[in-house]
């Protein structure tokens, strides 16, 4: 049985996405995310995460869109090599962000549809209750 995904691994194979170099495909990012997380997860476990495929289909189109690298030393790659992989994480998290607000309309518009007022929205969260035997 594969292993489940912790959310540091989840963190990882994103983080390891965002970075990708060359052809990007599950059974490429299988394999180094073997490396990295210690067991190897299958492709339809890193499809079921939502972040993780987004992560990987926002890199698959920047990689076909993206230009080709060319030669310098090596202090220039790897200040080249940084900036790249800080772009598709800006670009991956403005896509997320993106998403996050259709789906902050939809629920809007939903809470509207059901009657549901602002002041409820916003009402705080109830103290959480740990049932202590300490109680006073």
């Amino acid at each position: 049985m594969a292993k489940h995904l912790t959310s540091k691994d989840i963190v990882i194979l994103i983080q390891l996405i965002d970075a990708w170099e060359g052809k990007l495909t599950w059974e490429a990012l299988c394999e180094e995310g073997a490396k990295l997380i210690g067991t190897r997860p299958t492709r339809q476990t890193l499809n079921t995460h939502k972040q993780i495929k987004n992560a990987y289909l926002n890199r698959k189109e920047q990689l076909k869109s993206g230009p080709i690298p060319s030669k310098r030393p090596a202090s220039l790659t790897i200040a080249e090599q940084r900036i790249r992989r800080l772009e598709n994480t800006s670009s991956r998290l403005m896509a997320e962000n993106e998403r996050l607000l259709v789906q902050f309309v939809r629920w809007q518009y939903n809470a509207y549809k059901h009657g549901m007022s602002k002041e409820k929205l916003d009402a705080p969260l109830p103290p959480i209750d740990r049932d202590s035997s300490e109680k006073p």
